[in-house]
């Protein structure tokens, strides 16, 4: 896998497009859930453009993996040679990140999430750049059940910032205790935030997302709301192969001032617009009603 990583990233969407049509059409991996899932959402569309966005869907999905395994062989300065991903407003971000004792990152499964452990390597639309250090940084996981796999996918999405030696991984189950011990210091908490409720987190209902009733956690906005957190939403838009964008979306200032129900409304509203702009780009295969 590190040799494989090393090799140009030409190589690797060579090896996405074989990929895709592995999973498209051999395995047909999670076809009736991604079929499902796009005819649930965009209950007025025909059954061609149905089809359409599940085969770009695939895709993209194929694009994944491959530019996951590249990413695991990355640095900063590969990145940024690459222009994988440009970062459209990163001063926004300092503003936020300054103006409260830390900020939470709510981030989804558009555009390519494998890819975040990378954000301050990445180049910026203006110019500007981070004042977020390696060290400030936490990316909330939830553990998979194989100890190996959850090793090795672990370490991959943030390969970069193991490269300069930080620590910046935190399990679901630990962070409030985690984010209590940071009290006194200022950090940026990056949650995947648009799964399926896990059983013991509990089901919370948030009116409709995509034409369907929708429950979601509560967790991330509530460690926020509790510890006076400024919010932002994190857009990664597809342009075109090998080029995302980046961009913080405000959401609020001080979550304290809002419930944890109402954070969450706004997060979905702004996931939904994403979706309806790029209906590919989203992680069809996840069965996120249940």
């Amino acid at each position: 896998m590190v040799a494989l990583s090393k090799l140009p990233l030409k190589f690797h969407y060579f090896m996405a497009d074989a990929l895709a049509w592995l999973f498209r059409k051999v395995l047909r991996y999670r076809y009736s859930t991604v079929m499902v899932n796009l005819s649930r959402s965009f209950p007025d569309r025909k059954y061609k453009e149905i089809d359409r966005i599940a085969k770009d869907f695939y895709r993209h999905f194929g694009e994944i993996f491959a530019e996951a395994i590249w990413f695991g062989g990355s640095s900063y300065e590969r990145l940024r040679k690459n222009h994988i991903v440009t970062v459209t407003n990163p001063e926004d971000a300092n503003e936020m990140f300054l103006s409260s004792p830390s900020m939470t990152v709510l981030s989804t499964h558009c555009g390519n999430w494998e890819l975040l452990g990378g954000l301050l390597g990445y180049e910026t639309a203006t110019g500007g750049r981070f004042i977020i250090r390696e060290e400030d940084i936490q990316v909330v996981y939830k553990k998979l059940s194989s100890p190996v796999a959850d090793e090795v996918f672990k370490r991959n999405r943030i390969a970069p910032l193991e490269k300069v030696g930080t620590e910046c991984e935190v399990e679901s189950s630990n962070i409030l205790r985690q984010a209590i011990k940071n009290k006194g210091e200022r950090k940026m908490y990056i949650y995947p935030t648009d799964q399926a409720p896990y059983w013991k987190a509990g089901k919370h209902p948030i009116g409709e997302f995509m034409h369907q009733q929708t429950n979601v956690m509560l967790g991330s906005v509530g460690v926020a709301c509790k510890l006076s957190h400024s919010v932002m939403y994190m857009k990664m838009k597809r342009v075109e192969r090998g080029r995302y964008e980046m961009t913080f979306i405000p959401i609020c200032s001080n979550a304290s001032e809002m419930t944890p129900e109402q954070i969450m409304r706004k997060y979905y509203d702004l996931l939904e617009q994403e979706i309806n702009e790029t209906p590919h780009n989203w992680l069809w295969t996840h069965k996120r009603w249940k």
